[in-house]
């Protein structure tokens, strides 16, 4: 029997602009935008349907471009929302899936909506997705996911013999000083894609409950979806496994990474 297979896209908080316009609209040829290559990608799988989880700045946006089908697949959005009053910014990438709660009823591949990951990265995910109960990701070496100038945040992975044991978010790296962030070239990285399933989703939306009423004084801090997916391994309450990408990884992080990705695209895609 054929699996319900969703096909998850977090966009709430890419809001910056790159050249007047979303990150994930930013072209990279004369006719497609760079999230258009990801769906192309993505599509060639058994997905039965698009979510875009949206924020207040994109979610007009997105409803334009896409409406309510894109190439045949139907696509539904979830509005990550937040006090205004109380917070300057939303709760984070934990928070945003936790906001597609409802649509979300069986397995589902996650990413972000201005990343490139290959088409064997969605391929890899959808055949575990039919085959096993655990969860998965796919990791990166950290030299081939960093841009040449400024400074990213990666979610660095521990794996032991195919699972990941610990995904620890780490900040401010930089590709030519990786020694101050005690870091090394090979080290493994998230780049928060995974293939979940909807119980992991529940346990998520209990977490994010918690975490909300412990920290509903801070204003910036954030519930992040690599954090709280390690804690919930930790926990032994998900088993994660892990698969070392075959695809190089390619997206669009500071203002000038516009130009590198459609140099790489058109090389390797």
């Amino acid at each position: 029997m054929k699996k319900e297979l969703a096909l998850v896209y977090l966009v709430a908080g890419i809001s910056s602009r790159f050249g007047g316009k979303i990150k994930s609209f930013v072209k990279i040829t004369p006719r497609i935008t760079l999230i258009e290559l990801s769906l192309a990608q993505a599509l060639k799988y058994d997905f039965s349907k698009i979510v875009f989880v949206v924020g207040n700045k994109t979610e007009k946006a997105f409803k334009e471009k896409f409406g309510s089908s894109y190439k045949s697949a139907p696509v539904f959005y979830a509005l990550q929302k937040y006090n205004k009053k109380n917070r300057d910014r939303p709760w984070g990438t934990g928070d945003a899936l936790c906001s597609a709660k409802p649509l979300l009823k069986k397995g589902f591949v996650i990413c972000n909506g201005d990343d490139i990951y290959g088409s064997n990265s969605f391929k890899t995910l959808v055949e575990h997705l039919k085959k096993s109960s655990e969860e998965a990701t796919i990791s990166y070496k950290l030299s081939h996911v960093l841009p040449e100038k400024g400074v990213v945040n990666r979610g660095i992975i521990k794996a032991e013999k195919g699972y990941v044991k610990n995904i620890k978010e780490v900040f401010n790296i930089k590709k030519r000083d990786l020694k101050a962030a005690k870091r090394k070239p090979g080290d493994l990285c998230s780049m928060g894609i995974f293939a979940l399933h909807s119980n992991t989703l529940k346990f998520l939306n209990q977490e994010a409950k918690k975490f909300k009423k412990k920290h509903k004084g801070d204003r910036k801090i954030e519930f992040l979806l690599p954090n709280e997916l390690s804690k919930l391994i930790k926990k032994r309450k998900i088993k994660m496994k892990n698969y070392p990408a075959i695809d190089r990884w390619v997206g669009v992080t500071n203002p000038g990474d516009e130009k590198k990705a459609r140099e790489f695209i058109k090389k390797h895609y």
